[in-house]
């Protein structure tokens, strides 16, 4: 292969073909070589399982460098819109490219707010469900019912249905997860409460009964606001991609968005913080600690430190940097002092970040370690754990599904494939097989 500043050549030795590849500029980042005319020139398919080396897309929202530990939001670091921002001013910024002005947050949260309120209608959904069905199970079906409920936002060639069938999933899915938990747990459902906020909602929601008030810590709050700021978005992850696939079939954002919801509940995805609690129940003791860490070194044991190192970033998760003080406010603040796991799980962070092995390999703590924990502390069940990401991560796939729909070259996804299968056969009658 050679290249020059704006294409790469492609030389088929076998054929003494050769094709000029068009390179794409990134804003930041590797540029991609445009290999669309690539099987028509060459006869060819591009070989990439996992998509490791594909830009399945172009998108202005997101940007990442593993290398570096950097997360970017719209160009904002994610630092800073921890430090400064709210949700649902992220959200905003997520939506519309651009920070809000007081007054247009003002606007945009009070449309997220009055749009918080579920149909009747779906408690009878709810009621469906077997008492001990998993929350993600009735987050699935529930979220892609909503179709059946709005129809007035399902056409996907007016922005404007786009527009406002974004609000009412970032509105309403708070509301279907309580809704989901309190199923679960056999009590009944809370309404949404418009003085509270977007994460005091939902706890009030979660954890408020009728025969009793219910007292919102403003720590929790906080916390769960900078949880899900932290999971908004991460470029082209399974679910984000899952959305964008079934979007460009053109099926309705309520269909995609449930899409996305099915891909999350993968223990390899969204299941991660859950999988780091199993495995502190398994290690189980402070003691234990040494060989458990001599057991995830050792490459022929199965054992995984779960929680540590993370597929994209190289270097230390940047959204584990920001949680990592957050935890231990909880934990302080909220978490059970008799509860070994605490202990547990503060321990093993300490000697891992001392540890030469973890430190060469640069396996830091990434943000499921804290997550969960913090989770944990606020009593929300190990069950809820990917539910309450599904909520976040709801901004993220509604704003890449809009940015989508509204380019003009959009296409239907339809990747291509290594047929390593038998050539063709001819039918033999079942008498005549041996």
């Amino acid at each position: 292969m050679g290249n020059d500043k704006d294409s790469i050549t492609v030389i088929d030795n076998r054929n003494g073909r050769q094709i000029e590849l068009p390179i794409r500029k990134a804003a930041q980042g590797p540029d991609a070589v445009d290999i669309g005319r690539f099987f028509h020139e060459l006869g060819y398919f591009t070989y990439d399982p996992g998509f490791l080396s594909t830009a399945s897309c172009h998108s202005a929202l997101t940007y990442l460098d593993g290398t570096q530990g950097m997360l970017q939001y719209r160009g904002y670091p994610i630092e800073q819109l921890a430090e400064h921002s709210n949700f649902l001013e992220v959200a905003h910024l997520m939506l519309y490219g651009e920070l809000p002005s007081r007054e247009e947050l003002d606007k945009f949260s009070g449309i997220i707010t009055h749009h918080s309120m579920l149909n009747e209608a779906l408690k009878g959904f709810f009621r469906g469900f077997y008492h001990d069905a998993h929350p993600m199970a009735i987050m699935v079906g529930v979220v892609g019912s909503l179709s059946a409920f709005y129809h007035d936002s399902t056409d996907i060639s007016n922005p404007r249905h786009r527009e406002i069938a974004a609000h009412r999933m970032i509105a309403k899915m708070p509301s279907i997860a309580a809704a989901s938990y309190k199923h679960s747990v056999g009590e009944p459902q809370v309404y949404p409460d418009n003085s509270l906020s977007y994460t005091g909602n939902l706890l009030n929601m979660m954890f408020a009964v009728p025969c009793e008030t219910y007292e919102i810590d403003p720590v929790a709050e906080k916390a769960l606001d900078l949880i899900f700021i932290l999971h908004i978005d991460h470029e082209q992850n399974a679910s984000t991609s899952t959305v964008r696939l079934a979007g460009s079939s053109g099926a309705n954002p309520f269909a995609c968005i449930a899409s996305g919801i099915a891909a999350l509940w993968g223990p390899a995805h969204g299941g991660a913080n859950e999988a780091v609690l199993n495995m502190l129940d398994q290690i189980g003791d402070v003691k234990n600690i040494p060989a458990f860490l001599d057991r995830a070194k050792d490459r022929h044991d199965p054992f995984r430190l779960m929680g540590f190192g993370h597929r994209v970033y190289k270097n230390y998760d940047p959204r584990a940097r920001i949680i990592r003080q957050m935890c231990h406010d909880v934990l302080a603040r909220l978490g059970d002092a008799s509860d070994p796991m605490f202990e547990l799980a503060l321990r093993l962070e300490e000697i891992a970040l001392n540890d030469d092995y973890f430190i060469q390999r640069k396996l830091y703590p990434n943000v499921d370690f804290y997550s969960g924990l913090i989770y944990k502390a606020l009593g929300i069940p190990t069950n809820m754990f990917t539910v309450m990401f599904a909520i976040a991560r709801t901004v993220g796939w509604v704003a890449q599904w809009m940015e989508m729909i509204g380019e003009h070259d959009q296409r239907i996804g339809r990747p291509r494939q290594l047929y390593v299968g038998h050539r063709q056969r001819d039918y033999v009658p079942i008498e005549q097989r041996g």
